[in-house]
């Protein structure tokens, strides 16, 4: 697990004494392997917020070259699974809200909601995904039990508005408009474009990489505090967009 945590994120990895003693207290690790290797993990512990107890999932990494077969999910399920099993009704996560490989499966694969965003999480990251950019996340919220996950609960998304358009720029970027901060929120469904590849685009253009950060941001924390959740990523040609629903109009019972 130490060797993959390095691969993966390149910064020393969590401590034994940790995971062992996470793990004696109710904390869960699952590990993907080919033949003996371990190629993927999920590894979480226990949690407490507004007085009530939760799986915190801490990490969620998979080998460099066995991405994209879907063990990520299949990690999630097992970890689902073996949740229930313990007692947990609800998990929780992070993951920076820019990364849209990280959203389609959170949001789009395993049906968690996000309603909360953290504004530069663990401070200034100096790891290769993180350096250059304020680790601002989504705080994602599964709820492990309800009818919108066990029952792939289906939501009309068909009726959206967009909330702030894009542009491409001359190096085949997208770049976003500037944020309406009194826009009137009355629609129960708005589409959030963000870019497809966002490591590409801040290897190249920080500065514009920067811009998405704050621009989204604001827009994101405007519907959030206006009674939004984050339901969906859904992947397009130039962008992928962010889906938000009325919170209300989720069935998690």
């Amino acid at each position: 697990m130490q060797q993959l945590e390095v691969e993966v994120w390149g910064h020393p990895p969590i401590p034994i004494h940790q995971t062992l003693t996470a793990i004696k207290n109710g904390g869960i690790v699952v590990g993907a392997f080919e033949g003996e290797k371990l190629v993927g993990v999920s590894y979480s512990f226990p949690g407490y917020k507004k007085g009530k107890v939760h799986l915190t999932s801490h990490i969620l990494g998979i080998s460099k070259n066995v991405r994209e077969k879907g063990i990520g999910e299949a990690l999630k399920w097992e970890q689902r699974k073996i949740a229930i099993e313990r007692g947990y009704d609800m998990m929780l996560w992070t993951y920076d809200p820019l990364e849209t490989r990280n959203g389609y499966l959170n949001l789009t694969k395993l049906h968690t909601i996000c309603d909360t965003y953290i504004e530069n999480c663990y401070g200034e990251m100096q790891d290769g995904l993180n350096k250059g950019l304020p680790s601002d996340r989504f705080e994602v919220n599964w709820h492990l039990t309800s009818k919108y996950v066990e029952k792939k609960h289906a939501i009309d998304l068909t009726k959206a508005s967009i909330v702030a358009p894009y542009k491409m720029n001359d190096l085949n970027f997208p770049v976003l408009a500037e944020v309406n901060s009194q826009l009137l929120l009355e629609e129960d469904v708005y589409l959030l474009p963000v870019p497809q590849s966002f490591q590409q685009l801040k290897a190249t253009d920080p500065k514009l990489a920067l811009d998405w950060r704050l621009k989204t941001r604001s827009l994101i924390q405007m519907l959030f505090s206006n009674g939004y959740a984050a339901v969906r990523l859904e992947k397009g040609k130039d962008v992928h967009y962010y889906q938000f629903i009325k919170r209300e109009l989720i069935e998690l019972t």
